[in-house]
């Protein structure tokens, strides 16, 4: 019997497998997939110096990405209108398929120059995919991909931890970090970083075959069940 999964655990594997997909990306195709502050900059720098070649590959990795956020919604809604008790199956059941198949077909044509054309748009969905899926499954609370974010938040709940209540008005409540919150974002923020150190040794030296045991992974929290939050 499968067992349960919280929210917080079930990110923590999510931001792992993130940080391995990202830094597999950078090896097989040189670029990362998740990063869309960069590639939204680049592409106004693209229509600013009228690089419309490098334009449309930019589009081939905003696009996709945008469909994964917006295929992760609809299956997750789809789920919930079903009453299923852990709607996140689907979408991690549906990521966990195209990286199996990928991982095949890349292994097979490695030394292929046509190997790397649909590796960037197909990462870039499993990221939009996979980081829509937490973040709707969480209420926003975690995500995945969105590094800038947890660094931002950690950073503001240490602003709120070093802050000098003696200054305070009388009568005003002192400012407090949410330690909670803090562990969570270091922990997150670590996720990432160790899945981008197991996903460069893993795709440095296995290729595409590194995608198998990241599928194996999503497979494993496809079938746990999601508990409810407290």
């Amino acid at each position: 019997m499968p067992g349960e999964l919280d929210e917080p655990r079930l990110g923590l594997a999510l931001t792992f497998v993130a940080g391995a997909i990202n830094a597999g990306g950078l090896l097989l195709v040189g670029q990362y997939t998740s990063h869309m502050s960069g590639i939204v900059s680049a592409l106004a720098d693209h229509v600013a110096l009228g690089a419309w070649a490098a334009l449309g590959a930019g589009l081939a990795a905003l696009l996709p990405f945008l469909a994964g956020a917006a295929c992760s919604a609809m299956l997750i809604n789809w789920g919930r209108r079903q009453r299923r008790d852990s709607p996140h199956r689907l979408p991690l059941r549906l990521e966990a398929t195209l990286l199996i198949g990928f991982g095949l077909l890349g292994a097979g044509f490695q030394d292929s120059p046509l190997a790397a054309l649909p590796a960037v748009p197909l990462l870039c969905f499993l990221m939009g995919l996979q980081n829509a899926t937490i973040t709707k499954i969480s209420g926003a609370r975690i995500r995945t991909t969105h590094v800038t974010g947890l660094v931002t938040d950690l950073g503001i709940e240490l602003g709120k931890l070093f802050y000098w209540n003696r200054l305070r008005l009388p009568g005003e409540a002192p400012v407090r970090a949410d330690r909670a919150r803090m562990r969570l974002l270091g922990v997150l923020l670590g996720g990432f970083f160790l899945g981008g150190v197991a996903g460069a040794l893993g795709f440095g030296h296995l290729g595409f075959a590194s995608c198998l045991p990241l599928a194996g992974l999503l497979l494993l929290l496809a079938a746990a069940r999601l508990r409810a939050p407290a």
